[in-house]
């Protein structure tokens, strides 16, 4: 497992009862977690003063108990970069920090002058990196508030002068466009979501859909071609079977190297680690 350990604006303080207790910078949340099956908190006395817990109800979704009144969105930095927050509708943030992980991975990868697609590319956090790095960014999502939010974390971290290109659109149909247009990529991240909705209602599944996408990005890679980075959410989507797919779509055009791994996050004065998805990627 792959951990973050210089994101200190992020901290894991304990987990509980379906539950994690976070501090993001100042603010500190509870939000639950269903990695966290055991009854027994570490450090209850970090409990007693949060500024926010989102309560999931037994019907689906949930809601925010706010007991900061002042709390409205909020900064954080990641080394250089820095990130705007807010507490959004289902238990999110607006980031995710174990993928720092990834970000950091990007510093070996991303040169001046490469060009990157980041498909279902959310609040951005991966683009900011690797505009910071040098790169020209596409960056597309079906939803104009993540792309919103996304040129905000741009301007956030200073960065609003370097070339991003940001598109509401289904990833599907931009990526089949793009084939048309003849336009090439040097490094491609993508974020699916298990079940998504493009941006004139397109159906995503990731368990019908991401071998298509996987096979159509083979007709987006440049000659520079340097890296295809996929990362995952689905429960019960093993980094075994990204691995799989990588070899049977990317690989069978670029011959690369791939590797997978689980991300985690260590809780704070403890050997306890929460599971945090997974990720695989295939480099040239």
């Amino acid at each position: 497992m792959k951990l973050v350990n210089d994101f200190y604006d992020y901290q894991l303080l304990d987990m509980a009862n379906g539950e994690k207790l976070e501090k993001w910078g100042d603010i500190t949340l509870v939000r639950p977690d269903p990695e966290v099956i055991w009854p027994v908190k570490s450090h209850p006395e970090l409990w007693n003063n949060v500024d926010a817990h989102y309560h999931r109800s037994n019907k689906g979704g949930g809601n925010w108990e706010i007991f900061n009144k002042k709390l409205t969105n909020w900064q954080i930095k990641y080394r250089d970069l820095t990130f705007n927050l807010k507490l959004m509708g289902f238990k999110h943030t607006g980031l995710f920090p174990e993928q720092a992980y990834n970000w950091n991975y990007l510093d070996e990868v991303v040169k001046p002058g490469d060009k990157v697609l980041n498909l279902f590319a959310y609040t951005g956090a991966a683009s900011v990196k690797a505009l910071s790095l040098g790169a020209s960014v596409v960056h597309v999502d079906s939803s104009k508030g993540m792309i919103d939010w996304a040129k905000e974390n741009v301007k956030s971290s200073g960065l609003e002068d370097k070339p991003i290109r940001f598109l509401v659109d289904d990833v599907l149909k931009f990526v089949k466009r793009e084939i048309r247009r003849g336009n090439k990529y040097d490094i491609i991240i993508l974020d699916p979501p298990s079940f998504g909705r493009g941006s004139n209602g397109e159906v995503w599944d990731i368990n019908k859909d991401l071998y298509e996408l996987l096979d159509l990005l083979t007709e987006l890679l440049s000659d520079n071609f340097k890296m295809v980075l996929i990362n995952s959410y689905t429960t019960g989507l093993s980094k075994t079977v990204l691995e799989n797919l990588l070899n049977i779509t990317i690989n069978k055009k670029v011959k690369g190297t791939i590797t997978s791994d689980e991300l985690g996050i260590a809780m704070n004065n403890s050997n306890l680690i929460l599971p945090c998805g997974v990720y695989a990627r295939l480099t040239k």
